[in-house]
């Protein structure tokens, strides 16, 4: 019993519980809701992930930024960035479909390349820097395609919304490359250092670590995944549309917030996956339930009725979610304490070994 005890509490303290409890209550709540042999359908996960992918992968870009001490607001309009750029590429040059993804993943890079140069060089507040964006590169995306419009090849929509091996959804292979480009990078300098300058940008600094670099290194992975985003987004709608995304970049930082992130030097790409499973499960959860109330009630309201309260319900329960971070939080204070100790050291020690001077009694 006291091993279980130990074991949940180590637990407890990991980064990612919050967004782990959280993920599990809302999953119950939807398989509930919308029945197992309904929820577990082939069809339906196969829907779930196409129609979460774009948000997911952008939650995880922002997890990265999240980590490294700083943000994105306008990180939504980056993905519509890449969608009309994608678009009208090959629309109007008559270039392949996937010349056209590959200049609007290039897009979202330049994208993130110029926040990085206000926030990490001319030191503006990252607040400002993308409030300030957002209206920039949505003058940048009507201007490349004033409304909405537009095709892609009948083939690529359709891969997309394939599965494989008959049960496998294709839009998963998205998350999976993008986690492993993580994972190699976790193993690299830059997965030590991101967290020495998200925590302490001073203290990395005096141990021989640029934090504009880093921040740099940190900005381009994440427009690489965002342009992933709105390659998805393109795919998905098979069409473009320049006034799409806004609202993601609120809600990417929501979510990464509700999985267990904080802003600089803790947390994991796991807190981003659970938070941003959270927000989805909910939000389908909540749908489900006001469709079952109103198929019962038809006399309660129309469709404005039903989307005010879908809204106000779904966006209650979040701020329980944001509610019960702070709660669990006192119980992690102690664990980032130590976890931020320990990457110093190891830090310290890559910096004396680079120096010379490091010995086996430090």
């Amino acid at each position: 019993m006291q091993r279980i005890k130990d074991s949940f509490h180590n637990l407890r303290r990991k980064p990612a519980f919050t967004g782990f409890v959280l993920f599990v209550f809302a999953l119950v709540l939807l398989i509930v809701l919308q029945g197992p042999y309904r929820f577990f359908s082939v069809r339906n996960i196969n829907t779930l992930f196409l129609t979460s992918m774009p948000f997911l992968l952008v939650v995880i870009g922002q997890s990265v930024l999240l980590i490294s001490g700083t943000l994105d607001l306008s990180i939504g309009l980056q993905v519509a960035l890449v969608n009309v750029v994608t678009i009208m590429t090959v629309q109007e040059w008559g270039i392949p479909f996937l010349l056209g993804c590959l200049l609007g993943i290039l897009a979202a890079m330049a994208a993130s390349l110029v926040c990085w140069l206000f926030v990490s060089v001319f030191r503006l507040p990252d607040l400002l820097a993308g409030f300030a964006l957002i209206f920039a590169i949505r003058g940048i995306n009507l201007l490349i395609m004033p409304l909405p419009q537009g095709s892609i090849p009948m083939s690529f929509w359709m891969l997309y919304e394939s599965r494989i091996f008959g049960f496998l959804p294709f839009s998963l292979l998205f998350l999976a490359f993008v986690l492993l480009i993580w994972a190699y990078l976790k193993r690299t300098k830059f997965g030590i250092n991101i967290y020495a300058v998200g925590a302490n940008p001073q203290n990395a600094f005096a141990d021989g670590i640029s934090p504009v670099k880093v921040q740099l290194q940190a900005f381009m992975f994440k427009g690489f995944v965002v342009g992933l985003a709105g390659i998805c987004i393109t795919l998905m709608s098979a069409s473009g549309n320049p006034n799409q995304g806004e609202d993601l970049g609120l809600r990417s930082i929501a979510a990464g917030i509700v999985g267990g992130l904080t802003f600089g030097g803790w947390g994991t790409l796991a807190c981003g996956i659970f938070g941003a499973g959270f927000f989805v499960l909910i939000q389908n959860s909540v749908r489900y339930f006001f469709d079952l109330i109103f198929s019962i009630f038809p006399q309660l309201g129309g469709v404005a009725v039903v989307t005010f309260w879908h809204n106000l319900f779904a966006d209650f329960i979040i701020f329980l979610g944001l509610l019960m971070t702070i709660v669990t939080m006192k119980g992690q204070r102690e664990a980032l304490r130590v976890s931020i100790q320990s990457k110093y050291q190891i830090v310290r020690k890559h910096s004396f070994k680079k120096e010379g001077y490091y010995k086996d009694e430090y």
